[in-house]
């Protein structure tokens, strides 16, 4: 039987009067990447502390792997690898020997330079002190880090920040790479398109509490947000287009007909009583984004808002 790579059950934390989780039921499939989200202030960070055995949790259970998270930390140290967001590297020593160091805790007998070159970093590379590194081969060095010991889960912390598009690109690759070779990935992220772009499923907390899990396409067919279709038209319609199923929001302007379309079919039936009353030169279709969701489910559109309490020693 294969146990789930995360499970919590009941989980809360407080913090004095400040309920940072709030009673959070979770499991994350082996196999699987998941992305975690919810603006600051949420519980995202609070919940990988626990994971993490970093805080206690107040009530409620934690395991990975089949672990517990605080009974089970030594044999669960050999089996994961993790990114915190604040990671630190140490300048003056070389990204081989950054490698050597995370083997020797972990007693895992590696070769660093295949690590290295399995996150994108040369021989060239793994020689140059860690100071002398951009953004990302800062992460990547720190990604090589967490795959000592051929982790069965990653949890990663925030992975993409401070990268430039490409550099982003490319660490979804490296994690795609990763989850083929049979790693779990567990990530959070407050960039919705990467999660969107490499995730299989998506947790969504909000005030402590976890409001959503599910793909990304499951999420939009629950809140009917629909696809807008956007037609462009060498002219306005002369009659009216009349009601269609599961079609709504009909807007004529500027030489565009859209309509927000509910299911599949819809999408046809509209582009096609569109061709029935004028000429449509272009379509366009566009998808409810993460961001639509993450608001529908949050009420806001961006992480800025209050952080999370500051625990000494746990993973911003």
């Amino acid at each position: 039987m294969t146990h789930p790579a995360i499970k919590t059950k009941g989980l809360s934390k407080r913090f004095g009067d400040v309920t940072a989780v709030d009673s959070v039921d979770l499991t994350v499939e082996s196999g699987e990447v998941f992305g975690f989200l919810g603006p600051n202030g949420a519980g995202k960070s609070t919940t990988i502390n626990v994971l993490l055995d970093f805080v206690n949790p107040t009530s409620g259970t934690a395991s990975m792997l089949g672990l517990d998270v605080s009974e089970d930390r030594k044999s669960l140290h050999n089996r994961i690898g993790v990114v915190p967001e604040n990671y630190g590297l140490y300048d003056r020593l070389s990204g081989r020997r950054h490698v050597e160091l995370a083997a020797e805790l972990k007693d895992a007998d590696e070769e660093p330079d295949e690590l290295l070159e399995r996150v994108g970093l040369s021989r060239d590379d793994a020689n140059r002190p860690a100071g002398e590194y951009s953004t990302g081969m800062s992460q990547r060095l720190a990604l090589a880090m967490s795959l000592v010991g051929d982790p069965d889960l990653l949890i990663l912390d925030e992975p993409t920040s401070g990268l430039d598009p490409n550099g982003a690109r490319e660490l979804r690759n490296i994690i795609r790479a990763e989850n083929e070779r049979g790693v779990t990935v567990f990530f959070s992220s407050h960039i919705l398109e990467q999660v969107e772009a490499v995730a299989d499923r998506v947790g969504i907390m909000n005030e402590g509490s976890l409001v959503a899990v599910d793909s990304i396409d499951r999420l939009r067919r629950q809140l009917d947000t629909g696809a807008e279709v956007i037609l462009n038209v060498d002219s306005a319609p002369e009659r009216d287009l009349g009601d269609l199923p599961n079609v709504r929001e009909i807007e004529v302007a500027n030489g565009s007909v859209r309509g927000t379309c509910l299911e599949p079919a819809a999408k046809l039936r509209f582009i096609d009583r569109v061709r029935q009353v004028t000429t449509v030169t272009d379509v366009r279709i566009e998808e409810s984004s993460l961001e639509d969701l993450f608001a529908s489910y949050t009420g806001e559109d961006t992480t800025d808002s209050q952080p999370e309490p500051v625990v000494p020693g746990g993973v911003a």
